[in-house]
């Protein structure tokens, strides 16, 4: 941290604070809101998922959603990066596969406000090891 200069300085480091405590708050009990994972293994962020992360961040918080946005490794979709598994509450996941940010848009309207499904979900191929 450096040093205050100004009542900007200031106000800035308590903004960074009060997001580290807001998601620190958010974390504690994360199944009761939208929880968005963004794929962000080399892939990913070469074909544009940072944007997508930072998209979904901005949006949430001008739209007034609680939501929670992480970052995770390779989700083995390759193919269709940047994806993201969204999870509403009480939901199973749903991944989405070429996600820019225009479709990020359609998954927070379509999606998350209305639970209305969008074109690109990643159908699951895989089996869990629970449920083996």
């Amino acid at each position: 941290m450096g040093q205050v200069k100004s009542l900007a300085d200031l106000r800035k480091i308590k903004e960074e604070l009060q997001g580290k405590m807001s998601l620190r708050e958010k974390s504690n009990n994360p199944e009761s809101l939208v929880q968005v994972k963004v794929a962000m293994a080399t892939c990913g962020i070469a074909s544009g998922a940072k944007q997508v992360m930072d998209f979904f961040i901005e949006e949430f918080d001008k739209r007034n959603i609680q939501a929670v946005v992480t970052q995770t490794g390779c989700m083995g979709y390759c193919f269709a990066e940047p994806t993201v598994e969204v999870t509403l509450p009480g939901k199973e996941p749903v991944v989405f596969g070429y996600v820019d940010t225009r479709k990020a848009d359609d998954i927070i309207e379509k999606y998350v406000k209305n639970g209305e499904l969008v074109e690109g979900i990643i159908p699951v191929n895989y089996e869990t090891i629970e449920k083996k």
